[in-house]
């Protein structure tokens, strides 16, 4: 996703229309809250004022001027393909003439500048209170490393203005995708009916109480204990809610964690000393995130790859590395890690071994060289928003043989790319006499994505291993939420995991287990003491959940803990995936109108987010709207640029819906459209050629039915069907042949044992 997480709109009445800071609104205003002035920490503070006054945190957000803006404005013409768009300054202003959201073209005043290395991004005001990032932007770089130059963020790549990718659409909104993690102390002030925002900040950028919090009860501590010469004594409370220095490793990773991550907010507005878990939900390492073995492959911002690392479980923190107001690394080089990795561990660390890392006889690559440095065998690197490397935090051993069974990534070959990961694997054998190859998660996450016969006992053994990473455990559970009652046994010990992290995914996967389960084994996760992470996923599986299943005391609380989760996600309703959420939550309290129009609202900010269209056909349906369910799936089905899979998908169950209404002549060409867009799902050609049987078109059905068992030999379903087609004929030796096939295929199948004798008795063989 080409937008740093943390844009946001804002609402600044004095220069934009829509725009307003440095207020909340509506409710409790910033000082209230215990915020002070932006510029009253420099009073004291000089040092780290100047540190942080170039860092990345200082320039998150700024308005856009001379002294902010690093783009050529020059009347700077840049084209990509179909993508054209002219840079100029008028008026004192800056300015980019490019397609708008009617898509003609338009002049654009820009608002605010987003970043600054090794790109800048450029934020433009509409009504609604929103601002919009250009997909076109600044590379800061040096001319030598390729810089000063516009690029285009999608290459070669060109959407229309309904699409939500395209600038103006939702998927390039700063409110509801940067905003907070921009700016101080940032509410969206969404209005979910009206899809409009009032976005406020405390301070437009990350400033001083971004990351340790209010600061007046520090400001009025400081006045207090000042003496004459203004020093301050060093011990006692000083009325920071943020302390990095008393901090323990964890609760420092954790408190950098809300914007250095990739998660659901749980709320419009977080203030950085809130426990992480009650203002966030982190993602697992979904496959579309992470390879099987946890490396990065979306954007995911450090910390689901730190907390998997044996560096974090022995308490490193992001201090350790980072200077807090440079953000700059604080050693260069291999000399950053061997503040700790060498003859003589820090006493902090006693698990570390002692012994020289520098050295050739453990990197094995020549002094000096790239392959010597630690981070490019520990860290290695991904470039995203196409000219920005960023490091694997996860810090882990390369491992050529996980390649292998699992098809990650490896350090070995991202360099030696001309070489196999058998041939890695093999230099390693030869380096060490025993190299270490200890048992991974990657195994069982695999094993779930490539729908193996194991998959199900892998994750379930996985949510219980107490040695691997609880977000991996997390993992588990949330693959483990798709197997429906199967699943318990191990969800429940999910449940009664010591992280709050397996319970919160444990608590989510058990929304199809009978109720009763679900109202037993959850109360526990409903307790005040919970994180609210933990709690809301409980929330979810409970829907629908009549409130007298639960003991009379309870019920109270529960009551206004539904009304609080439900009013969240009315606030945080802002992107398609959100709709989905507050949609599905409604569908299953019993509301299908208000889930109804929700999911309406999802497909209006993206009509290509297929979920919601999926569930939107599937509800209408079930509510016996069937022309709902054709209009919403035939729209799909149609839609240029779809990927093949999901148009497939689509239509496939558009031909579903259409043989439901009775119209089985035009659900034959969904069919078609289905089988040759998807044909690896055989479910497609299995009701394709029962419907066509049921039309009297026996030669095709079989047609269809054969051409799919060439692909797919061992399906259970195609050779049912054509042993039913078979006996249809009275071919009863043909349809012994397809019940053997059946059998060799799936010997536990009991009821071909009974097919194959009676078959066997009327054809006598």
């Amino acid at each position: 996703m080409p937008l740093v997480p943390g844009l946001v709109v804002i609402f600044l009445a004095l220069v934009m229309p829509g725009l307003a800071a440095s207020e909340t609104a509506p409710g409790r205003s910033v000082e209230d809250l215990g915020y002070v002035a932006e510029d009253t920490c420099a009073g004291c503070h000089q040092k780290e004022q100047h540190a942080w006054s170039d860092s990345d945190h200082a320039w998150a957000m700024r308005p856009a001027s001379s002294a902010s803006v690093l783009g050529d404005f020059g009347n700077r013409t840049f084209s990509d393909g179909a993508v054209t768009a002219r840079f100029f300054e008028r008026d004192g202003h800056y300015w980019v003439e490019t397609e708008g959201e009617d898509g003609e073209t338009g002049t654009f005043r820009i608002a605010y500048t987003f970043g600054y290395s090794p790109l800048q991004q450029y934020l433009v005001a509409f009504p609604g209170g929103r601002l919009q990032a250009l997909t076109i932007a600044w590379d800061t770089r040096a001319p030598e490393e390729g810089g000063q130059r516009w690029f285009s963020l999608y290459p070669g790549e060109r959407f229309a203005p309904d699409d939500a990718l395209h600038w103006t659409g939702r998927y390039q909104n700063w409110n509801a995708m940067c905003a907070d993690c921009h700016s101080t102390y940032l509410s969206m002030n969404y209005d979910a009916e009206a899809d409009s925002f009032a976005t406020t900040w405390q301070e437009q950028n990350v400033g001083c109480q971004g990351c340790h919090g209010p600061g007046r009860d520090h400001v009025d501590w400081a006045r207090t204990n000042s003496d004459d010469s203004g020093d301050y004594p060093g011990a006692g409370d000083n009325g920071l809610k943020i302390d990095f220095e008393a901090m323990e490793g964890q609760e420092v990773v954790e408190t950098c964690a809300f914007c250095h991550s990739r998660r659901q907010s749980l709320q419009d507005g977080q203030h950085v000393q809130e426990p992480y878990l009650d203002k966030a939900l982190p993602a697992t390492l979904r496959p579309d995130l992470y390879h099987a073995d946890g490396q990065i492959q979306g954007e995911v911002y450090v910390y689901g790859s730190f907390v998997q690392s044996k560096m974090a479980a022995a308490g490193v923190d992001c201090l350790d590395c980072h200077d807090p107001h440079t953000t700059e690394l604080l050693v260069q080089g291999n000399g950053l890690c061997l503040q700790c990795h060498n003859a003589s561990p820090p006493e902090r660390f006693p698990q570390l071994a002692a012994g020289d890392y520098d050295e050739r006889s453990h990197h094995r690559h020549p002094p000096e060289s790239e392959g010597a440095q630690c981070v490019n065998c520990h860290m290695p690197d991904k470039t995203y928003m196409v000219v920005d490397p960023r490091r694997d935090h996860s810090f882990r051993i390369p491992r050529p043989d996980l390649t292998l069974a699992t098809g990650s990534p490896n350090a070995c070959n991202d360099c030696h790319d001309d070489k196999s990961a058998d041939w890695a694997v093999a230099a390693i054998d030869d380096w060490f006499e025993s190299p270490r190859r200890p048992p991974h998660f990657a195994n069982a996450l695999s094993a779930f994505r490539r729908a193996e016969a194991d998959g199900f006992l892998r994750v379930a053994a996985l949510i219980r291993d107490t040695k691997a990473p609880a977000i991996a455990r997390a993992t588990a559970a949330e693959h483990l939420g798709g197997f429906g009652p199967r699943a318990g046994s191990a969800l429940r010990s999910g449940l009664l995991a010591d992280d709050p992290l397996v319970q919160a995914y444990a608590a989510n996967g058990l929304a199809q287990l009978p109720e009763s389960d679900r109202v037993n084994w959850l109360r526990k996760q409903l307790a005040e003491d919970q994180p609210a992470a933990v709690r809301d996923q409980a929330l979810r599986s409970l829907a629908g959940v009549d409130l007298s299943a639960f003991p009379e005391q309870d019920q109270p609380r529960i009551r206004a803990l539904k009304a609080d989760y439900e009013q969240r996600l009315w606030s945080l309703a802002t992107l398609p995936g959100n709709r989905l959420n507050l949609a599905s939550y409604l569908q299953r309290e019993g509301r299908p109108t208000e889930a109804i129009e929700q999911y309406r609202q999802a497909l209006a900010m993206d009509p290509f987010f297929v979920p919601a269209r999926v569930n939107l056909a599937t509800l209408a349906s079930e509510q016996g709207r069937i022309g709902l369910a054709v209009e919403t799936l035939t729209e799909g089905a149609e839609l240029d640029g779809l990927p093949d899979a999901d148009r497939g998908h689509l239509a496939y169950l558009l031909a579903l819906a259409l043989v439901e209404e009775k119209r089985p002549s035009e659900a034959l060409p969904r069919f078609e459209q289905a089988g040759a867009l998807n044909p690896g799902n055989p479910r497609v050609a299995y009701n394709h050629g029962l419907v066509l049987a049921q039309m009297g078109k026996v030669p095709e059905a079989e047609q269809v039915l054969g051409q799919a068992l060439a692909r797919h030999p061992e399906d259970h379903g195609l050779l049912n069907a054509m042993i039913y087609l078979k006996l249809q004929q009275g071919h009863l030796s043909e349809a012994l042949a397809f019940a053997r096939k059946l059998k060799a295929a799936h010997p536990t199948d009991q009821q071909v044992d009974r097919l194959i004798r009676d078959l066997s008795a009327r054809v006598g063989g």
